[in-house]
């Protein structure tokens, strides 16, 4: 299977998953999309911003001496986005509503972010 279609697999089976989930992007590290299930009219932006939230995120996790970064969780009023490190070139970044099962999605996403990272390796 072609690396490209792999990953839009991944994003199918996390989906399949865990139907709370509203989104999924898969990214490289400068900002790239590389699979999601997003609209293609997002799809850049949430790429660019996934990859901007997990360079912060392990710039602050260093800084703060808190060890190398697991993922990012931002909480808005209607829901989460979710970024997870997906190695050293990927990206997982989740969607969900408010009242989502969060330790669901985290089980399920940090297993999804270790076989993309394998992929993109």
């Amino acid at each position: 299977m072609a690396r490209q279609e792999e990953l839009q697999s991944l994003v199918r089976e996390l989906r399949q998953a865990v139907p709370e989930i509203a989104g999924v992007m898969v990214a490289s590290t400068d900002g790239l999309s590389l699979a999601t299930d997003l609209p293609e009219a997002e799809a850049a932006r949430a790429a660019a911003m996934a990859a901007t939230a997990l360079g912060l995120g392990k710039r602050i996790a260093s800084t703060t001496a808190l060890g190398g970064l697991e993922e990012v969780v931002v909480r808005g009023r209607e829901g989460y986005l979710v970024v997870y490190a997906a190695g050293d070139k990927g990206v997982l970044a989740v969607t969900a509503p408010m009242g989502a099962n969060l330790g669901l999605i985290h089980l399920e996403a940090r297993q999804a972010a270790g076989r993309i990272a394998q992929t993109l390796a």
